[in-house]
């Protein structure tokens, strides 16, 4: 593989920018190989005045002189590099290179190199700088984080047996307990501004400090100083429903509890706070590393092809520079692996490391076999199903208008429930594989734990493998044969949609760890976040999975036929009257806006808490929505002039600001003055036709929903089965929104150079209450 698709495929994708442009620097040096190449060739066609070679009339630098002496140091010296300081900023200087060559035929070419090589080294370095400054705040914090861990340890967990340090931890435990209820007395003196009793009260808080101190000094064991928690706070914020409605009750309370609930919150606060500074931090030394080699290789292909030795002088710079020189991350690697180590997981290095290094998962070969037996036996499912239709007349015989519509009324909505899964599934499959060939970072966008993500190739094993279950239970449902006496079926064979059904929810709520149980549940902690909205904060995955559920409407409401079709149908004789009930109709309309409130919910609490009002104009898209669906659905129920009329204005709005937004807002396209005209500046599909493809079938999908309000007759087909083909019409437009919107995402991610999640750290250190 060349060094560039290396580089490429190695690079942290949010920090890409950031890194030295390799392909732009190769670029100039074939500038400077074509002048070269057409140099030789028009001196080859001239004639040969001399007929010595030039070079062997170059001052004799005597028979003595051997490489590397101080006399030949300089004699091929090509460039000088220097260092500025740059204003303003001691210790942080720029790095600039005097080509000494210029005046010889072609110098311009690589004078051109050596400025775009230090604007790109310039640019690397200051981007490391940064980052390292940025590492290093983390780092204090993440010491007085553990600082306060330590001290609440061993308040709580009351160590008797640490080196005969048994009665110095009790007398801690004292003063601590004792400095607790001078600083609750300084807070009742200022309020009452009685500053002289205050004074005294600090002098005394001052000395039980000065006492602690003093009895913390062990012979063969010192505990944590226990002055560290006099001014630490619980650091709470809205993200749970009990924490939100504090928050809303303003009756938050941050008082350490100083019980083992509150220690396990903080230790596990802080491990993840571990995990992701350590990623960090290894993220970054790899940044380092790929950079150094970048430019060793450049260097390397620049004296190939000018034949100059120029490398050896750039490098020694950049080693010199804080890129090449600095050891302060793997420094900090190192403590951060020892302090994890010792304090997270009691001294095991090995698991430790297995922790911060979590190993990369191997695709096997199973996968993709089961994969294909799967799809195999699908097709040839589908096959059967098609044959047996056909044969039967199931569909097209005189006489089987009742088979057919008591077919479609009550066995095809349970199945088509699968089927709707299953497509969605594989357009999340087909969502995977493209988000990986264009270097998306799917994963960290969703949050996923590193490692436990899904491939594409699990995807299609769990869609292939529910359509084979699928598939066999509807060829078995058309060879089902009634019961001439009693005119009913079998309860076992009519029972098989429910018994699958069944089935798959036991798998998805498992708790055994089998069947990707951490995606599993992934899943369904993200659908808990939907349906407990506004109380949780919401993250990218909970709206994402909102988003997904407004594409599954059907499918939703496929769970109520259920319910009623086995709670009060008459499933064995394949009836039910579902449809003519009240209360079926009205919660008909409510299953199916639960997912557009939920989005609306979340909207107001992203309103609320980020101040964006683009996520109040988002959340009277939904409200629309919400109303649009309503009336359609009202207007399928009762009819009628007037709820025509406003079905179709509700429906013709909702579609326009969809479509609008979905293109404008999710895509970031249609940008007037962007550098893709009409798109956006950045685009990582190269081709820029599938854009604009993808916008005119996104356009085109909103509008088949219009069907349902429009009432077009469809006469071949059922109106059950016009409803199906739209709602899969409708997830294959979300599969497509799914690409581009985290494209999107991504970019801007990108944009602001976030690689890694924030982890809320669990303590706050107040400032001096003196002050």
């Amino acid at each position: 593989m060349k060094f560039g698709k290396e580089l490429a495929s190695q690079m942290v994708q949010e920090w890409g920018e950031a890194y030295m442009d390799y392909n732009y620097l190769k670029g100039v040096l074939k500038d400077i190989s074509g002048f070269r190449r057409r140099n030789a060739a028009a001196a080859a066609t001239r004639k040969n005045s001399l007929k010595r070679r030039v070079s062997m009339y170059r001052a004799f630098s005597g028979l003595t002189n051997r490489l590397g002496s101080p006399g030949s140091d300089h004699e091929d010296e090509v460039i000088l590099v220097n260092a500025v300081e740059q204003e303003g900023i001691i210790g942080a200087p720029q790095y600039q290179t005097v080509f000494l060559m210029s005046s010889e035929a072609g110098g311009e070419y690589e004078l051109v190199f050596f400025r775009r090589l230090d604007d790109e080294f310039n640019k690397v370095l200051k981007f490391y700088r940064e980052k390292v400054e940025e590492v290093r705040r983390e780092a204090d914090e993440l010491s007085k984080q553990m600082d306060a861990l330590i001290a609440l340890r061993i308040v709580v967990e009351k160590p008797s047996d640490i080196n005969g340090a048994q009665s110095q931890t009790r007398r801690d435990s004292a003063v601590l307990i004792e400095a607790k209820s001078h600083m609750d007395a300084i807070q009742e003196i200022e309020k009452s501004g009685e500053e002289v009793a205050g004074t005294t009260t600090m002098a005394d808080q001052k000395n039980t400090r000065n006492e602690e101190e003093k009895t913390n000094n062990f012979t063969d064991f010192r505990p944590a100083p226990l002055h560290v928690l006099y001014d630490v706070r619980v650091n709470i914020l809205p993200e749970t429903p009990i924490s939100t409605l504090k928050n809303i009750l303003k009756a938050s309370n941050s008082e350490l509890k100083y019980n083992p609930a509150e220690l396990r919150k903080a230790e596990e606060r802080l491990r993840k706070a571990f995990m992701e500074f350590y990623g960090k931090l290894r993220l970054l030394k790899s940044y380092c590393f790929l950079n150094t080699l970048a430019f060793s290789k450049i260097m390397k292909k620049y004296d190939k092809i000018t034949s100059r030795k120029a490398s050896r002088s750039y490098l020694e710079m950049v080693d010199k520079s804080d890129l090449g020189s600095s050891d302060e991350v793997s420094r900090l690697m190192e403590r951060t692996e020892a302090t994890f180590i010792k304090h997270f997981v009691n001294g095991n290095r090995r698991k430790g490391m297995s922790v911060l290094r979590p190993r990369v998962k191997r695709e096997k070969h199973r996968i993709a076999f089961f994969h294909g037996l799967f799809s195999g036996c699908s097709i040839a499912l589908i096959v059967a199903i098609i044959v047996s239709i056909r044969a039967s007349y199931l569909l097209q015989n005189e006489g089987s208008d009742r088979d057919r519509d008591q077919f479609m009324e009550n066995i095809f909505p349970l199945y088509s429930l699968f089927g709707f899964i299953v497509l969605h599934m594989l357009m999340y499959a087909g969502d995977i594989y493209f988000w990986r060939r264009y270097r998306i970072n799917y994963s960290f966008i969703f949050g996923f734990k590193q490692g436990t993500e899904l491939g594409y190739r699990q995807v299609l094993l769990i869609a292939s493998g529910l359509s084979v279950l699928a598939l066999a239970a509807v060829l078995s449902h058309l060879n089902m044969e009634m019961d001439p006496e009693t005119r009913s079926y079998k309860v076992l064979s009519e029972s098989v949609p429910l018994i699958l059904i069944s089935l798959l929810l036991i798998i998805t709520f498992c708790p055994l760890n089998i069947m990707y149980r951490s995606s599993r549940f992934f899943l369904i902690t993200c659908a808990w976040h939907c349906i407990c909205a506004p109380l949780f904060k919401v993250t990218l995955p909970d709206f994402f999975l909102a988003d997904q559920l407004t594409s599954q409407v059907q499918a939703i409401r496929s769970f109520e036929f259920y319910i009623c079709y086995y709670g009060w149908g008459n499933f064995r004789q394949r009836s039910n009257t579902c449809q003519d009930s009240d209360v079926y109709k009205l919660f008909y309309i409510i299953v199916a806006a639960i997912p557009f409130v939920v989005r609306l919910l979340q909207c107001l609490r992203r309103l609320f808490e980020e101040k964006d009002n683009n996520q109040g104009l988002n959340g009277l898209k939904y409200f629309t929505t919400v109303a649009a669906l309503v009336l359609r659905t009202l207007y399928e129920q009762n009819k009628g002039t007037t709820l025509h009329v406003l079905a179709i204005a509700f429906s013709g709005i909702t579609t326009i600001t969809n479509t609008y937004w979905d293109i404008v807002i999710d895509w970031g396209l249609l940008q007037r003055n962007s550098k893709n005209p009409w798109l956006r500046d950045k685009l990582l599909v190269p081709n820029k036709a599938v854009y604009f493809a993808a916008i005119v079938v996104n356009i085109i999908l909103r509008l088949t929903w219009m069907q349902l309000v429009l009432d077009f007759k469809i006469s071949f087909l059922h109106k059950k089965a016009v409803v199906a083909i739209i709602a899969c019409l409708e997830i294959i437009r979300r599969g497509i929104w799914n690409f581009f919107r985290l494209e999107n995402e991504h970019l801007n991610n990108v944009g602001k150079y976030r690689a890694f999640k924030s982890v809320p750290l669990p303590f706050n250190h107040e400032v001096d209450r003196s002050m």
